[in-house]
C-alpha cells in the first residue's frame, strides 16, 4: 500500500519539471514518469533510466554482464554509419560483456535487439510481430566494424545467427500504446536469461511497478 500511494502520488498533479530521480548523468522529470500512466507512450528519458537500472542490476553476482545503448544510438549508426558512433565506446570494450542491449525507435513504435556475444546471436524483439531483420544486420555490420577497429579482428558473420523473434516465441502486444513497455521488460527478462512468460494484461502491473522502481533507481 506504501508503494501504491507512492507511484498515486508521482503519477498525480506537480510541477512538469520537477526532477524525481537522478542517476546515469540522467533525470527523469515528473511529466517523464508520466508517460507510465495507462496508455501513454513511453519516452527515451524513462526508457534510457530503466536500461541503465538493467545494467545496474546486471552488475550483482551471477548475472550476465549487460551493456545497453542509448535510444539515439541506432538512428546516429543508420544515417551515418560507423564512423557517427565510434566514440561511443571509447570507455567500452563490447565484447567484454555478455549480452548487448539496443533499443530501437521506429517513428513512434518501439522494439529492441538482444545481442548475446557469447551465443553469437542477434535477435530481434517486437510486439507486434513485425520483422527487423535489417536492423541485426546493421547491428551485426556495426560489431564487426567495432571488432576490426578496437581488436584489428574480423568477426566470421557466417557464425552469427540473426534472427526476428515470432509472435509465437515472445509476449505480443494488443493495442496501440504499450510497446515501450513490453520493450523494458523484453530487456529485463533478456538480461537474466528468465522465460518471458509475461501478457498484455500485466502491463499496467508493470507501468507502476517502473515508476517505483525508476524512483527509487533499483528493479524490483
Amino acid at each position: 500500500q506504501a508503494m501504491e500511494r507512492e507511484i498515486i502520488a508521482a503519477l498525480g498533479k506537480g510541477q512538469p519539471d520537477e526532477i524525481m530521480s537522478s542517476a546515469f548523468k540522467l533525470k527523469v522529470t515528473r511529466e517523464d514518469l508520466q508517460t507510465l500512466r495507462n496508455l501513454c507512450w513511453l519516452n527515451d528519458e524513462v526508457i534510457n533510466f530503466y536500461m541503465n537500472l538493467v545494467i545496474e542490476r546486471n552488475k550483482k553476482e551471477g548475472y550476465p554482464a549487460v551493456h545497453a545503448f542509448s535510444t539515439f544510438f541506432f538512428p546516429k549508426l543508420y544515417s551515418g554509419g560507423y564512423k557517427a558512433v565510434a566514440r561511443w565506446t571509447k570507455n567500452v570494450d563490447l565484447f567484454k560483456y555478455d549480452i548487448i542491449l539496443v533499443p530501437i525507435h521506429l517513428r513512434s513504435h518501439w522494439a529492441l535487439v538482444v545481442i548475446n556475444i557469447r551465443e553469437k546471436t542477434v535477435k530481434y524483439f517486437d510486439s507486434m510481430e513485425q520483422k527487423g531483420d535489417y536492423i541485426c544486420k546493421t547491428l551485426l555490420k556495426y560489431l564487426n566494424d567495432e571488432s576490426r577497429v578496437k581488436r584489428n579482428v574480423v568477426i566470421n558473420i557466417l557464425e552469427w545467427t540473426v534472427h526476428s523473434m515470432e509472435s509465437h516465441e515472445i509476449p505480443q502486444q494488443y493495442n496501440g500504446s504499450d510497446c515501450g513497455v513490453f520493450m523494458c521488460q523484453y530487456a529485463n527478462y533478456a538480461a537474466c536469461n528468465k522465460p518471458m512468460n509475461f501478457k498484455q494484461a500485466h502491463m499496467p502491473y508493470f507501468r507502476k511497478r517502473m515508476v517505483w522502481e525508476i524512483i527509487h533507481q533499483e528493479l524490483l
